[in-house]
């Protein structure tokens, strides 16, 4: 385990997650609330209320409703923008974390890293980003940032996963659900974009199930040189082996990610369901060259496409539109 590891191991010993999730949901969970746009955030962030973003909306015209779910660093609500259905990711400290200028202005370049990437994509396979605001005040007067997308009634593709893991999806489903991804992905490669964490829980669903790409939070544009492109950034299931072992890296990793989820797809099951261990899953992956199982009713040609997008040598990976899959559907 290397020293950042140990620190956010450390430090997650000291957070009373009960006390954390209890405290959000009473702040949370409760009726319908008009956002407030806080001064003082404004100018902690280091901007000023003149001085608005070109993705920047009002938050008085943001109603944020109940909860419908909750992440590392913070929780997605339904709610309503100018009349708009919206979805509404809140990143809230929290009273048990300090906010250290230095953490401040971490949060505040990721932040505006990801929504100034995500207002300029524009694909019917990417999550619509609506606006964002830096200056959200909460019920209970705690700062926040906030994003705003459109809301998607279907939910994940893992939770619509669970729900047919017994009797599988239709194959014409699979191959819908797998081409949306895949023109998905293929466009933000276009844009010279890298999502780095793709997995069933950021891949989103409408009424009729069409398939869309949402949490840009760790996407990033791809260096000219991959060299400048390192570190362990993903979900360890979903994460090349190039990655995994913090060697640089380029847009092949979100092709074996693909590959990873097109196999969810197939099985509507979560890979390596029974390896508990991160670090034992980690290893396998690299060292023993694991991948899921690929059950025999499986169409050898949907076979095929995930060999090649989860083989080891990231070279020999397909580019998105050439993976056999989306030359197969055009």
């Amino acid at each position: 385990m290397n020293e950042r590891s140990k620190e956010r191991s450390a430090s997650t010993e000291n957070i009373d997650l009960k006390k954390m999730d209890e405290q959000l949901s009473r702040l949370f969970n409760q009726a319908p609330w008009k956002a407030q746009k806080n001064i003082d955030i404004l100018e902690e962030f280091g901007g000023k209320e003149s001085a608005k973003e070109e993705w920047e909306i009002d938050p008085r015209k943001l109603i944020i409703e109940e909860v419908i779910g909750r992440g590392a660093y913070g929780s997605v609500h339904r709610g309503l923008y100018n009349g708009q259905e919206v979805a509404v990711k809140i990143i809230d400290w929290g009273e048990e974390v300090p906010r250290t200028r230095d953490k401040i202005a971490a949060l505040r370049i990721a932040f505006k890293q990801e929504v100034s990437l995500w207002h300029n994509l524009n694909h019917p396979n990417i999550t619509k980003f609506i606006g964002a605001t830096m200056g959200l005040l909460t019920p209970g007067k705690r700062s926040c940032l906030s994003c705003v997308a459109e809301y998607l009634p279907g939910g994940t593709l893992r939770s619509y996963l669970i729900k047919n893991r017994k009797k599988k999806l239709p194959f014409k489903i699979v191959i819908q659900l797998a081409l949306d991804l895949a023109r998905g992905l293929s466009y933000l490669h276009s844009k010279k974009i890298v999502h780095r964490d793709i997995k069933a829980e950021n891949l989103l669903l409408n009424k009729n199930h069409a398939l869309k790409i949402t949490d840009f939070g760790v996407s990033r544009f791809q260096a000219l040189n991959p060299k400048d492109m390192t570190g362990s950034t993903g979900t360890i299931g979903y994460m090349a082996p190039e990655v995994l072992k913090s060697e640089p890296y380029n847009r092949k990793c979100d092709v074996y990610s693909f590959g990873i989820c097109l196999w969810e797809i197939c099985c509507c099951n979560r890979p390596y369901h029974n390896i508990n261990f991160q670090f034992t899953l980690a290893a396998a992956i690299v060292d023993q060259n694991l991948r899921p199982q690929i059950p025999n009713s499986c169409p050898e040609f949907l076979a095929q496409v995930m060999r090649r997008c989860w083989d080891a040598d990231p070279k020999k990976r397909p580019e998105m539109e050439g993976s056999g899959f989306h030359a197969r559907n055009h």
